[in-house]
């Protein structure tokens, strides 16, 4: 088995104890990159000289958590001195001049080693990472499928053991999606629970954090990320105790609520979906709980326009970026896909009354999903409503960008109210769909600030449905 597919945590260890160094594991990382991203396209950039450099820095009893872990950083956050492209031909090969917070939190209080960036849809508007200018990435469970999105370079590597843990973002599932497409652990934080800084003070959708294999992982990645950074606008709370700490209370007796009917009209789960999340539900009252079936907090198409009022000018902000850079020239079809295209020209159609009051209607239903999932401790929903789609499903360039976003809506209708809410939610693979051969995620909805809790929820299911083990056979094949 590959040194990577084991612990982060465990890894480090044996970099602090000498008994290997950091260079041998990211020279391992190196291999496996070079080895498998010709089939899986995970990687928009690799740092090899430099990553092998700072691991001869970290030496022996090196008392950071991460130290001398090799990891992958999304390329839509800057890495001072390396390409930030967002996967657009709009920003060409522009140089980022400072780091993201994430980074810093990750590389040098963690001490882990960044070995690369990686894939992601254009400006992250996809639930697929499928780009123009990088091509396909590719789910390593079942080459044909997708990985998810938009941190879907991140989940790829991680599953294959190119990297042991990797930074993701999500501003409408883009942490939680490619983690049940791809078998691993994805938690979107409370809003306001890592900082943006140093490019941006508040972000209502959008939040850092890391696709894992398993829940303590993404425990100890959180102590690091968390808390805030000087000038931003708004934080979380602090949370009661480390969430290392956290994932290894018993959770007691809770209360969970169990919705499988999607909060868009006219989508449905499948069977296999649905029946893992009855699954999960009845696993958890057998270890005590009570689970509950309900309704959605609301069923109405209004609820994917809201939030696409919102969605789309986060997105189309990344571009405008791009814009500045090239003397204020909007970009055009030769710039940007069709699909980014169309979210532009809709985003400057949206004048500023229109889209305050988009702002005000996401808010209020913000209050509505928080009120209807407080009467319980979490709320079980399946992460998407089908298996990972096949390369190709979701065309950023078809003819019909619409329906391309109202496809993607269909394949990830759980996950974006909760972006809205800014509540915690949990992607976790309890389940495996034997005849596809990919893994199924359920997620799990917390309370506001209640990470805690869902990593506690989180590790108990693990200990009871283990599945750090469960590997694709491709990540296997190497040694």
């Amino acid at each position: 088995m590959s040194l990577l597919l084991r612990p982060a945590d465990e890894l480090a260890g044996l970099v602090r104890a000498g008994e290997i160094t950091a260079r041998e594991l990211v020279q391992e990382s190196l291999d496996r990159i070079e080895q498998l991203n010709p089939q899986l396209n995970c990687f928009v950039d690799v740092f090899a000289e430099e990553a092998l450099a700072a691991a001869d820095a970290v030496k022996p009893g090196d008392p950071r958590p991460l130290a001398g872990v090799p990891i992958a950083i999304k390329n839509n956050v800057p890495m001072a001195g390396k390409r930030l492209t967002f996967a657009s031909n709009f920003f060409g090969d522009f140089v980022a001049p400072m780091d993201a917070n994430v980074v810093q939190r990750l590389r040098d209080a963690g001490g882990a080693i960044v070995v690369g960036t990686t894939t992601l849809p254009e400006y992250g508007i996809q639930p697929v990472t499928e780009t123009r200018r990088f091509g396909a990435t590719r789910n390593p469970w079942a080459l044909d499928r997708t990985p998810g999105g938009s941190s879907g370079g991140s989940a790829a590597a991680v599953a294959s053991g190119m990297v042991a843990l990797a930074h993701a973002n999500d501003g409408g599932g883009s942490i939680r999606i490619p983690a049940a497409c791809c078998g691993l652990v994805g938690l979107k934080a409370q809003r306001g629970r890592v900082s943006q800084a140093p490019t941006v003070g508040e972000q209502f959708l959008s939040i850092d954090g890391v696709v894992t294999r398993s829940v303590r992982e993404t425990a100890l990645a959180m102590d690091l990320l968390s808390g805030p950074v000087l000038g931003d606008a708004s934080w979380a709370p602090p949370p009661a105790e480390p969430y290392v700490d956290a994932a290894l209370r018993e959770p007691g007796k809770l209360r969970f609520g169990l919705c499988l009917t999607p909060p868009l009209p006219d989508v449905e789960a499948t069977p296999a979906h649905a029946a893992a999340a009855r699954e999960t539900a009845a696993l958890l009252e057998s270890l005590g709980h009570t689970v509950e079936e309900i309704d959605p907090p609301m069923r109405d198409k209004e609820l994917a326009r809201i939030f696409t009022a919102v969605f789309g000018p986060m997105v189309c902000a990344q571009a405008m970026l791009a814009s500045m850079m090239a003397g204020g020239r909007e970009p055009t079809i030769d710039d940007v896909e069709a699909l980014t295209l169309w979210l532009w020209e809709t985003c400057k159609g949206i004048d500023a009354v229109t889209a305050y009051g988009a702002l005000v209607q996401t808010q209020g239903a913000a209050r509505a999903i928080v009120q209807w999932s407080d009467p319980y401790d979490a709320v079980i929903t399946p992460t998407l409503a089908e298996a990972p789609l096949t390369i190709g499903t979701l065309d950023p360039d078809g003819p019909d960008p619409a329906a391309t976003f109202a496809r993607a809506a269909a394949f990830t209708p759980y996950t974006p109210g909760f972006n809205m809410s800014g509540q915690p939610a949990i992607s976790v693979p309890v389940a495996h769909d034997d005849e596809l051969g990919t893994p199924i995620g359920i997620q799990l909805i917390g309370r506001p600030n209640s990470e805690g809790l869902l990593l506690a929820i989180a590790s108990q299911l693990e200990q009871a449905r283990p599945w750090v083990d469960r590997r694709p056979e491709l990540a296997g094949a190497l040694s």
